[in-house]
């Protein structure tokens, strides 16, 4: 079979707290702290799935918690049951530091119902003391209008919290104890694939896992992938990917034999880094039992240039094919490969899909067009969302096919977990997409990469991890949205770099200050040559996911009134959150260091 990262998934655990006094008082709110459990977990496992398309799944403890012992036995549950990520939920006093989570690594949140029968505040407001004060930092989750005792109803504003919180902290308990999985080194210097293994472990709960290309090449030599499925998968190819123009000049164009070459080795290399991600067991009924078992790789990279690439066919199709949500087996997963070996946008790619369940884009920041320049070299005057300039998103192919915008939710383009993803959409974007055989200058050993135009009007959200010595990991987060151009004034703009690689023009929302006073000075701050973006204005959920791994964010346009940390963060400042943010995850430190 062919598997994915998915193994065992983490669950969200309910800790219903209570005031433990009995004789009165316990008795009489028991079936209101349960009901606020149930609550909370039927809203979680109604809106939220896995990666894999499963409702998210809870588990509430099986009593109240009203002292220690009963927080030990929920202890325990929780480690039977693979609980990943802890919410205490309560309407009414409970003993703070005996009823608290003591577990270090599972991100934790506490929601306090507004009420005024009881003083659901108050034990919220000490039980985050007594989380600060032990050093286990945690969200704090309050409505901002009371409500009556019988209401089992959940506000919006606590929804949101509720979700947010939810969402971010799958994330960190997915990553953790899968891998990385390094194919090859650094490439051309690039620093992001100078692969960082304490980054991977200390803040990811990661691991790294590295082969030489070379294991690439004895798999194409000596056969080890499916070759049922490699012909299954280059039939498809030749039926569905729509060759474009060569550009290269007469002197380096490739033979039409020497291409066909090129696409069956471009199957077997998608093939092959699934295998290595995942395992499959199909190798093992070949006798290749080592190579069945696959590095539990949950993201990778791909060095290619120019180690690889100089020789052997490029990584474009490999990478492209695979980032996508869809292939020869239909829709599925997508599995994240990062071009270049550049681990540092790999993993905000890894963050885009854990939050989001869609496809993710890896591209050059490649240029920033300002209106004058625009006018200048086309005479059309840039207007609408891109009226103080563009930048454009570009890389030599490997962008999941996804990201040119066709397919829909309600009717507006977007990126959609596979699982809503229609066979017509499928066709869509693979109609949408050409093939043109890759530049000999840059690939030698030739290949095939994918061209798209994204479709204007997609909410997307670029960001990127980058490491600074002496600081360690830093988050830069930009939302905005896809912009299209006529189609004379993109051909003339594309034509100035690399015409056959897929384009998405992005213009930021500006705030007027900092790093998103204008367009050009998002480009001019962006900490590295690669960004990634996802469907989606997701800037707040990304916040809360390094709030949790303590990585700082260092740039980002999310309104104030949506950044949600945990609630210790406020004793750091509450003035400049963004210095705060630095000083709170710097004190605390890496989650698993």
């Amino acid at each position: 079979m062919n598997k994915t990262w998915i193994t065992k998934l983490p669950k969200i655990g309910i800790r219903p707290a209570i005031d433990g006094r009995y004789g009165g008082v316990r008795e009489s709110l028991e079936d209101q702290v349960m009901n606020m459990a149930s609550s909370a977990a039927e809203l979680i496992s109604s809106s939220l799935k896995y990666p894999n398309g499963d409702p998210v799944e809870c588990v509430i403890a099986d009593t109240c918690i009203g002292g220690v012992a009963e927080a030990a036995a929920c202890a325990e549950k929780f480690d039977t049951e693979n609980v990943g990520v802890s919410l205490t939920v309560t309407p009414c006093w409970c003993y703070g530091s005996e009823t608290m989570d003591m577990d270090p690594l599972r991100p934790k949140a506490v929601w306090g119902f507004n009420g005024t029968e009881r003083p659901g505040a108050v034990y919220l407001a000490a039980v985050l003391a007594a989380h600060a004060q032990k050093g286990l930092p945690a969200f704090g989750i309050y409505g901002r209008d009371v409500q009556d005792a019988g209401d089992t109803s959940i506000p919006a504003d606590v929804c949101e919290k509720l979700l947010r919180f939810a969402k971010a902290g799958l994330a960190v308990a997915m990553m953790k104890g899968k891998s990385y999985l390094s194919m090859g080194g650094c490439s051309m210097g690039i620093g992001g694939s100078i692969i960082d293994q304490a980054f991977f472990e200390d803040y990811l709960g990661m691991r790294v896992e590295a082969i030489d290309l070379s294991e690439m090449h004895r798999r194409i030599r000596d056969e080890i992938y499916d070759a049922a499925e490699w012909e299954t998968a280059l039939k498809w190819v030749k039926e569905n990917c729509v060759e474009g123009a060569d550009p290269n000049s007469p002197e380096t164009t490739r033979s039409r034999d020497h291409l066909e070459e090129e696409w069956e080795m471009s199957v077997k290399m998608a093939l092959i880094a699934r295998d290595l991600m995942y395992g499959n067991d199909k190798l093992d009924a070949m006798g290749h039992q080592e190579e069945a078992r696959g590095h539990n790789a949950i993201l990778s990279g791909f060095q290619g240039q120019r180690h690889w690439t100089d020789t052997y066919v490029n990584g474009d199709f490999m990478e492209a094919i695979s980032n996508s949500s869809f292939d020869w087996n239909g829709v599925r997963m997508p599995r994240l490969v990062a071009t270049e070996n550049d681990a540092l946008n790999g993993v905000p790619m890894l963050f885009g899909y854990l939050l989001t369940n869609t496809a993710q884009v890896f591209a050059d920041v490649r240029t920033y067009w300002s209106p004058d320049a625009v006018k200048r070299v086309t005479g059309y005057e840039l207007d609408g969302a891109a009226k103080d300039g563009l930048i454009h998103l570009i890389n030599s192919g490997s962008a999941a096919l996804d990201g040119c915008g066709r397919q829909t939710i309600d009717s507006a383009p977007a990126m959609k977990p596979f699982w809503d993803i229609t066979d017509a959409e499928v066709k869509a974007c693979m109609d949408a997409t050409t093939w043109h055989p890759s530049v000999t200058e840059y690939f030698p050993g030739g290949g095939w990469s994918s061209k798209f135009v994204t479709r204007a009007g997609m909410p997307i959200t670029m960001s990127r991890v980058n490491i600074v010595k002496g600081l360690g990991p830093v988050l830069q987060i930009a939302e905005g949205w896809t912009v299209e151009l006529p189609a004379e004034v993109h051909k003339t703009l594309d034509d100035r770099t690399n015409s056959t690689w897929p384009t998405t023009w992005f213009a930021p929302r500006l705030t007027g200050k900092g790093a998103f006073a204008d367009t050009y000075t998002v480009m001019a701050k962006w900490g590295a040559n690669h960004g990634a973006f996802s469907y989606g204005h997701i800037g707040a959920d990304l916040i809360s996911l390094a709030a949790m791994l303590r990585i700082p964010v260092f740039m980002h346009n999310v309104d104030d009134a949506d950044v949600y940390r945990p609630s210790a963060w406020n004793a750091f400042g509450t003035d400049s959150l963004e210095g705060a943010d630095f000083r709170a995850c710097e004190t605390y430190g890496p989650v698993y260091g």
